[in-house]
């Protein structure tokens, strides 16, 4: 069958069928290959099945909820009807483009927060497609797509310093403030003493708020998170050891006792769920004065930061914070020796001075010094 009748002239009835039969002379299958484009995946196909895979099951629920955002709000509705195996760089670099330009942009109910305000934007647009990337590389590997277009295409960098606290001034601010605020009770002292662990230790917001009575060791000073109750251990199967300094161990044993289950941290009655300390962490930041791009998140940058500033090395950044991979921790290690280097060149300055005026290469200004 060539077409349907009405839908196509004799003449063109005709050539068709010509070229079908030289196709077949040359040992071609026309109707395979209809077949074949018949039943070729979609991209949208390739994204359902990467959302029903072990790769994203082992992802903790947090990621989950990200990837399942990037990919039902941006990647589906820009590329989820093209064929996979016929997406192209340009394909990409367009989508890429329509996520930059706020075109997915958009405003949805949600069951949690009534709404989601999708904005779009250059960060948002790379780490849409850097997701895609990874799932087509995924689709490599189980033989679903034969390529990926999108390996080649360069997403830069968002050109943003992870924000950290470097220096003792700002940690007493930080503390001060949380036993201010405590007092006159603008913010809860379960949230307080729950920020002043993540301080202490650079654990995730969610190992500390979600921690139950049960995972703790007094006696030992750790936190035991089993791999059902952390990031990574979906994927690594392993438990987490979260080391507490004394500090922190004075703060979870003045906790009220609950059970096993019992939450250490407690939320507010009637709130239901783990303690939200998000609205605390704004009030203490703006009344602290702390750098306004710091977030929960960059608590745990800054014990990383400050250990390796202080000669840990990456395996042991990798095991205190609980990092699947070593490349994670790595980067903590660049910025000790980048800022180490930047110190050593402020260090000298003095003495490079003087040997400029010496050397005659400090110009007018050495011969005013030597005046």
């Amino acid at each position: 069958t060539l077409a349907k009748v009405g839908t196509i002239t004799p003449d063109k009835a005709r050539a068709k069928a010509e070229a079908h039969a030289a196709t077949v002379k040359d040992g071609g299958d026309p109707l395979g290959a209809k077949r074949e484009a018949r039943n070729a995946l979609s991209v949208g196909d390739v994204l359902d099945e990467y959302l029903k895979s072990g790769k994203f099951a082992v992802k903790a629920e947090s990621t989950q909820a990200i990837d399942r955002g990037r990919i039902e709000r941006h990647l589906r509705p820009l590329l989820g009807q093209k064929f996979a195996d016929k997406l192209t760089v340009e394909d990409v670099r367009r989508a890429l483009a329509s996520i930059r330009d706020g075109k997915t942009a958009t405003v949805e109910k949600t069951r949690k927060r009534g709404k989601a305000v999708v904005t779009g934007g250059a960060g948002t647009g790379r780490e849409a497609i850097a997701l895609f990337r990874a799932i087509l590389n995924w689709a490599v590997e189980e033989r679903l797509v034969k390529s990926n277009p999108a390996a080649s295409l360069k997403l830069g960098s968002s050109g943003v310093r992870e924000t950290f606290l470097d220096d003792p001034e700002h940690y007493k601010r930080l503390f001060e403030t949380l036993a201010k605020l405590e007092a006159v009770k603008a913010i809860r002292k379960e949230a307080a003493d729950a920020i002043r662990v993540i301080a202490l230790t650079g654990a995730r917001k969610s190992e500390i708020t979600r921690c139950v009575w049960r995972y703790v060791d007094l006696k030992a000073g750790t936190i035991n998170l089993p791999p059902t109750a952390h990031k990574t251990g979906k994927a690594t199967g392993k438990p987490r050891v979260i080391f507490l300094p004394s500090a922190a161990q004075k703060i979870i044993a003045r906790q009220p006792d609950g059970g096993a289950d019992d939450f250490v941290f407690r939320p507010a009655k009637g709130d239901g769920g783990e303690l939200d300390i998000k609205r605390a962490w704004s009030k203490v930041r703006a009344a602290a004065e702390l750098p306004e791009g710091i977030g929960l998140h960059g608590l745990r940058h800054s014990i990383a930061s400050l250990m390796a500033l202080n000669g840990a090395q990456a395996a042991e950044i990798m095991a205190a914070l609980g990092h699947r991979q070593l490349s994670t921790a790595q980067r903590y290690i660049h910025f000790a020796e980048h800022a180490r280097s930047t110190l050593a060149e402020r260090a000298a300055a003095p003495a490079l001075a003087g040997l400029a005026a010496a050397s005659g290469e400090g110009g007018v200004s050495a011969k005013k010094d030597r005046a």
